[in-house]
């Protein structure tokens, strides 16, 4: 069972396609022609057997770079590596790039792709749950600064995206509970029935079992698409899909990213910490807080930093620091995505900074 799911996106516009045995078969959800073409594969190296699938699929033998993955990837030493490398086998404006990994390697070779010779055709190869139902999709693309995430990058779309679900069963358990944390986002933003079936399936979904898996990627995919054919370049609507990340980015700066915390499990914290502030500013019941705490915990993710081992260095007044370098501040003053309850997200600047330090402080216990 394979799902297409279109991104409307004008000239832009592209199709996600979700299900098994997809990378063996790649040309054909292709919406390009490869004759002709020189190929670059840029992977995270634990995927190569991936890469292998989807390279029988191709006309002729491509280019492979494998990277070590993690956020620390994201930098511009990777960025020149990784541009310094397509030179090397003289790319053309013709070549085409496919970003195979998770959302790191997402992240830098659409990047990368954006700007060599001003932009060449790539596409999207999750092989992470995370990045299947959120980074791919989208046109987010970037590196890190050591002032904070994703504060470099463009947007710009793939020309397609592949999602094969068989890639998951190579996953660890904790990175799948890292990506379904995403996930539960779709539902807390604007879609309550969707939480509440996450909240009867979940457990199949990490289970991996077919049906479940597709449809929670398939709801989550389109989801985000449909925020996105709406607000491209986040300037409204897309923001929401920030929920959490104000929050979790910091804790993911706190940690260095160094592996002690994924991004999935930062976002987890990160919701519970946005729901708290609702609660705090009287603007969502305590019930939907004590409801998402109590699925997050059933799924074996993340709902406080005392969770994180070993322990996360630093202090909820460097957190608070920390997200002064959000890129959705606005003249310095902190943007939060918070909610009225499940599924009833919102976009507000008219946060006190000490309400948000208490969230923080609840969060560290």
């Amino acid at each position: 069972m394979i799902k297409k799911l279109h991104v409307s996106l004008g000239e832009r516009a592209y199709d996600i396609h979700i299900g098994g045995g997809i990378l063996s078969r790649a040309t054909e959800y292709l919406p390009v022609d490869l004759t002709g073409r020189k190929i670059f594969i840029l992977c995270d190296e634990n995927v190569r057997g991936h890469v292998d699938s989807l390279k029988k699929s191709l006309p002729t033998d491509p280019h492979v770079m494998a990277i070590t993955g993690g956020e620390q990837a994201k930098s511009y030493a990777h960025l020149q590596d990784v541009l310094s490398w397509m030179l090397s086998f003289q790319v053309d404006r013709k070549s085409i790039l496919f970003v195979v990994g998770g959302g790191v390697i997402g992240d830098l070779g659409g990047f990368a792709a954006s700007v060599i010779l001003r932009g060449i055709d790539f596409v999207q190869v999750p092989t992470t749950l995370l990045s299947q139902v959120d980074s791919s999709v989208g046109g987010k693309t970037g590196i890190n600064a050591p002032e904070g995430k994703n504060l470099i990058g463009s947007f710009y779309q793939p020309v397609v995206v592949l999602c094969d679900t068989d890639t998951l069963s190579t996953l660890p358990p904790r990175e799948l509970r890292a990506g379904y944390a995403e996930i539960v986002k779709y539902g807390l933003i604007n879609n309550p029935d969707f939480f509440a079936w996450l909240e009867k399936h979940g457990a199949d979904v990490l289970g991996l079992v077919s049906d479940k898996l597709i449809h929670a990627i398939e709801i989550s995919c389109q989801s985000k698409a449909e925020i996105v054919a709406r607000d491209e370049k986040e300037t409204g609507d897309r923001a929401l899909l920030n929920l959490g990340h104000t929050f979790g980015h910091a804790l993911e700066a706190l940690g260095g990213y160094d592996g002690r915390l994924l991004h999935g499990e930062a976002v987890s914290i990160g919701m519970c910490m946005a729901f708290d502030l609702s609660v705090r500013m009287s603007l969502c019941p305590a019930s939907d807080l004590t409801r998402l705490k109590r699925h997050l915990d059933s799924c074996g993710l993340k709902t406080s930093v005392s969770q994180i081992e070993p322990a996360l260095a630093g202090t909820p007044e460097q957190a608070l620091s920390r997200m002064a370098h959000d890129k959705k501040n606005v003249s310095g003053i902190l943007t939060f995505i918070l909610a009225h309850g499940i599924g009833k997200a919102f976009r507000s600047d008219q946060v006190r900074s000490d309400d948000v330090l208490q969230s923080l402080r609840s969060g560290w216990v």
